[in-house]
């Protein structure tokens, strides 16, 4: 009898140990006495998850850092839907985070180099020193550019929008509602969701659904399950095989032309010198013109008298 009670308790504690583990975080570290989740952000710095949520991207991008600068195994990642929105173009880096996890408005990455960033940690602004002044920005409207994988039959435009609504409240715990659109190009395989919530909302943090999305389709799952990410339509699995997403703010960004690409600045150089080109060729062939016209008018007067 006694050894079928220890048996019974040696099998409750195995259950409630596999029971202590973090869904949303893989690289958390769980202690089930009481159950606790910790994820690393540094060299003695932990922070506690609720692990019942996505968790916030700000502590995500340190943890990756943290993980890569550690030689622990981690993968990084490298039609705008109006003219403000702009895509993540810097990849990861290592922010300060508030203590909610939301990142701070202003980022330098250990350095004497600052910048503004909006409510998803992307940079909105020109880099510059310290006395940078930036405020928060809401990060209002994410538009998804899904590319589903070959072999998937023709997809029913409202189905389509419907299986997206359902995988983002299931997967990401986004409401439906702020699925505002989805348009599909079936030849080109194309899939572009408008993601949008109302400008006075700060309940939804639209950068969790869109990081997750990000490394589920272009790296490995950061939950705990490598399940892949898919959508159901009409019975179904569509998966995909890439995703872009342009980000769209309450404040339009503020980036100038002083920092500009090598390579924009390249094109911008040579469109200029052929421009220039252009104007000195009218230029030269316009004083031709005239030259002779004036060498015209005066064998004429020479005649007349």
């Amino acid at each position: 009898m006694k050894t079928l009670i220890a048996l019974c308790v040696l099998v409750f504690v195995d259950v409630v140990a596999s029971q202590c583990e973090c869904q949303s975080m893989k690289w958390a570290v769980c202690d089930d006495n009481p159950c606790t989740c910790k994820l690393a952000l540094g060299v003695d710095l932990t922070q506690n998850l609720d692990c019942t949520k996505l968790i916030p991207k700000c502590y995500l991008m340190k943890a990756e850092m943290h993980r890569a600068r550690t030689g622990q195994i981690t993968r990084s990642i490298g039609g705008k839907p109006v003219e403000t929105a702009f895509v993540d173009n810097d990849g990861i880096y290592d922010p300060d985070c508030e203590s909610d996890g939301k990142f701070k408005a202003i980022q330098c990455n250990g350095t004497a180099e600052c910048w503004c960033v909006n409510s998803a940690g992307v940079r909105r602004s020109d880099k510059g020193d310290k006395n940078i002044k930036c405020e928060p920005v809401e990060t209002y409207w994410v538009r998804l550019e899904l590319k589903h994988k070959e072999g998937a039959a023709a997809l029913d435009k409202d189905k389509l929008k419907t299986g997206i609504q359902n995988a983002l409240l299931e997967r990401y715990k986004l409401p439906k509602d702020l699925v505002k659109d989805v348009q599909y190009d079936k030849e080109g395989r194309l899939i572009v969701v408008d993601v949008e919530k109302p400008k006075s909302d700060r309940t939804n943090d639209l950068s969790l659904m869109s990081y997750y999305m990000e490394k589920d389709i272009k790296v490995l799952p950061l939950y705990k399950s490598s399940t892949p990410f898919e959508v159901s339509v009409e019975g179904n699995k569509v998966s995909m095989e890439n995703v872009l997403v342009y980000y769209v703010d309450e404040v339009a960004p503020t980036f100038t032309m002083k920092k500009l690409t090598a390579g924009v600045i390249a094109v911008i150089v040579v469109v200029s010198l052929i421009v220039i080109a252009g104007l000195v060729v009218l230029f030269l062939i316009s004083r031709q013109q005239k030259a002779k016209y004036s060498k015209a008018q005066a064998r004429e007067m020479d005649t007349m008298s």
